[in-house]
């Protein structure tokens, strides 16, 4: 009889290729700075990022010139990082862009392919059960993938590029929200399920008014002025 077919031989895990050091520290500051761990005004010194991602120094250096480079941090020669506080000017800035893109998105998507209300029905169910749990930088990112899943459709390839650019100013600001704002968490849902119904109705209008409410709210919770 043949011999039965052996099953492939797995690589040991020791065998598996890790991201480059830089690339690891550079993953580890950013995403503590945009899920709000290292605040806005927290000095981070090379020493410390080092032990704590298990590196040397250098590839420390490497990712920290990078994230200065994105805006999130400013360095400070034999002091260390400091993480850059979101300025009003900044909020102001991201929620004019927004309201640009956005709104002339949610009328792109009317009327509605099949594909664009189940992905938009999907990201909002998820965005249900990360809530629940109370995992807020992943309830921030699943939020703005439901907004950039409709920008994504109007089909516009420049403004899609310029959306992308606004992904970690806004992913850090929706943090800083549903933190201050835990009850924002609930009506950020609410909107999202009424911008969805108002594109599968086919409300172009509504749909732009929808964002115009939802997005312009941002400006007002992240400095503080909920009223």
């Amino acid at each position: 009889m043949p011999a039965a077919p052996s099953a492939p031989v797995q690589p040991p895990p020791s065998s598996l290729k890790r991201p480059p050091a830089a690339e690891r520290v550079y993953t580890h500051i950013k995403e503590a700075v945009l899920g709000r761990r290292y605040e806005g005004g927290t000095l981070l010194t090379e020493g410390d990022l080092a032990d704590a991602v298990g590196v040397s120094r250098t590839p420390v250096r490497e990712a920290l010139l990078r994230l200065e480079v994105e805006g999130l941090i400013k360095l400070y020669p034999k002091k260390g990082a400091l993480v850059l506080a979101v300025s009003a000017q900044e909020i102001k800035d991201v929620v004019e862009t927004r309201l640009l893109v956005e709104e002339f998105a949610a009328r792109r998507a009317v009327p509605a392919s099949p594909q664009l209300i189940a992905r938009l029905e999907l990201l909002l169910e998820e965005q249900r059960q990360l809530a629940e749990v109370g995992d807020l930088a992943a309830v921030a990112v699943k939020d703005r993938c439901f907004h950039a899943e409709i920008v994504k459709n109007a089909g516009n390839e420049i403004l899609s590029r310029l959306y992308d650019q606004l992904r970690d100013r806004q992913l850090r600001m929706g943090v800083a929200v549903m933190e201050s704002h835990p009850g924002r968490i609930e009506a950020n849902i609410t909107e999202h399920g009424e911008l969805l119904e108002a594109i599968r109705a086919g409300d172009a209008e509504g749909a732009a008014l929808v964002v115009r409410r939802h997005v312009g709210r941002v400006r007002v919770l992240v400095r503080g002025e909920d009223r």
